[in-house]
């Protein structure tokens, strides 16, 4: 039993450091979208932090959702929040099972690029819509009468830069349209839909996403427009961009190690495979289709010359 769970903890090393060197050539070749998309997520959130100084509060509008929903108080604002933060766990936990689990259809690295653009773009446009209009914030801390509702005129330009992370970004106001934690769910969702590999959590991953949207209702942390209108204008984003961007390369498939780059060891058997097919005659090129008959070289139907029709006087 001993030598049985020391012989897979070794194989589970062995693939962890194995996918650690992948993971690292990947980083090196495309850590400038990784380090892009990480600015831009500091870069919204200065943005949000600062359409707050611009806030004022006012009567909660009239909101169709706020008439269906009842409103959870206060005090259970939590259960949107705690649910919010099981999806963004549970898929950061899944884009690194690769380094674990014996089934790996996806790269690391290169499934964060993709999930980078997408919410850089979605972001970009959220920061236009909420600094267009400023609406009077429905959360409890960004009604008539809170104090954190108006944040006071900034003293030093660091004061906006530090953003007061994390209290100024949960209890933040007046980027409304639309929602942040929409964006982020839906992204989410969307990826596992793609590139995930069992139904049963795809079906649940967007049941999830209707109750994230109820909640967040509920909770009276957007109004329901901010969630109507993140949940189009995400799935349209995600879908015009993805038909930019190259296909992931499939794990599955032989053919994805084209697309990294080769060690010294990997280099050296691939160069001793081309030598022995061009000892035995066959070309390394697979679009020269030259085949051997009785000894003797026939081009194929693109050839100018033909050994074989040679031999007969043709």
């Amino acid at each position: 039993m001993t030598i049985y769970i020391g012989r897979e903890a070794s194989k589970l090393w062995k693939r962890i450091c194995a996918e650690i060197t992948t993971e690292i050539n990947l980083l090196f070749e495309n850590w400038k979208y990784i380090l892009a998309g990480l600015i831009f997520q500091y870069i919204h959130g200065l943005s949000a932090r600062g359409v707050h100084y611009l806030h004022r509060p006012g009567p909660t509008l009239q909101d169709a959702g706020f008439f269906l929903l009842p409103e959870l108080g206060q005090d259970k604002g939590y259960i949107s929040e705690t649910l919010f933060t099981c999806i963004f766990l549970s898929f950061v936990l899944w884009t690194f099972h690769p380094f674990i689990c014996k089934s790996k259809k996806i790269y690391t690295v290169l499934i964060w690029c993709r999930v980078l653009a997408f919410l850089v773009a979605s972001q970009f446009l959220r920061i236009i819509t909420f600094y267009s209009t400023q609406l009077p914030g429905p959360n409890y801390h960004c009604r008539e009468g809170s104090k954190l509702a108006r944040l006071p005129r900034p003293e030093s330009v660091l004061e906006v830069l530090l953003i007061n992370f994390p209290r100024g970004i949960v209890f933040g106001c007046g980027d409304l349209i639309f929602s942040s934690h929409m964006i982020f769910t839906l992204v989410f969702v969307l990826t596992y839909q793609k590139y995930g590999t069992h139904r049963f959590i795809k079906h649940l991953g967007w049941l999830i996403a209707v109750v994230q949207s109820l909640l967040i209702i509920a909770s009276r942390k957007h109004y329901t427009v901010d969630v109507v209108v993140a949940w189009y204008t995400v799935n349209l984003v995600v879908f015009f961009i993805d038909k930019k961007l190259p296909e992931l390369p499939d794990r599955s498939s032989g053919a994805a190690s084209f697309f990294l780059p080769l060690s010294t060891k990997d280099r050296d058997i691939k160069n001793k495979e081309e030598n022995h097919k061009l000892m035995n005659g066959n070309s390394v090129d697979p679009a020269d289709r030259r085949t051997q008959v009785n000894g003797k070289i026939v081009e194929d139907a693109n050839g100018v010359h033909n050994d074989a029709n040679a031999m007969n006087g043709v």
